[in-house]
């Protein structure tokens, strides 16, 4: 979903979010457009791996990495999504496949922090126009240029 012109929480002004948890409960969603001011690399304990991206998923818990990805091949444990995109895994394999080369940021976002909504806060939005829905493309959740949409929605 991306928020709308009338969107009035800083959090996710002009945020495009990829819903990767949906029910009676409520929402878990990442930020997928947003680029955090460091590199995987960056942090402490992952100092010896390469630079990598890492993505404001959004303003709840940003003590924590979170990940979707898109090679169940190479990762075990996803919970899928998508017919082509998968919440989470095993996280020991992701930092090793990182290290060795064998996942680029076109497989894989991993996340500080994500976005939450408890029972119908994301429908009551959604109702008052802050958020557009559109269908999940893996051409949008995985882009090169996170900060535009094809046809500059933003701009």
């Amino acid at each position: 979903m991306i928020s709308s012109s009338t969107m009035d929480d800083e959090n996710f002004r002009k945020s495009i979010v990829f819903i990767a948890e949906h029910d009676g409960r409520g929402a878990l969603g990442f930020v997928v457009n947003k680029v955090f001011d460091r590199s995987l690399n960056e942090l402490v304990e992952f100092s010896k791996s390469p630079a990598f991206p890492l993505y404001t998923g959004g303003p709840v818990d940003r003590e924590h990495l979170y990940f979707i990805h898109r090679r169940s091949d190479l990762i075990a444990a996803g919970i899928p999504v998508t017919d082509n995109i998968y919440l989470g895994g095993d996280f020991k394999q992701v930092i090793e496949h990182i290290n060795n080369k064998m996942l680029s940021a076109a497989d894989i976002k991993i996340f500080i922090g994500y976005c939450g909504w408890d029972t119908d806060e994301l429908e009551k939005e959604i109702a008052e126009g802050s958020w557009i829905i559109m269908d999940c493309s893996n051409d949008v959740v995985f882009s090169e240029y996170p900060g535009v949409l094809p046809g500059g929605f933003f701009d």
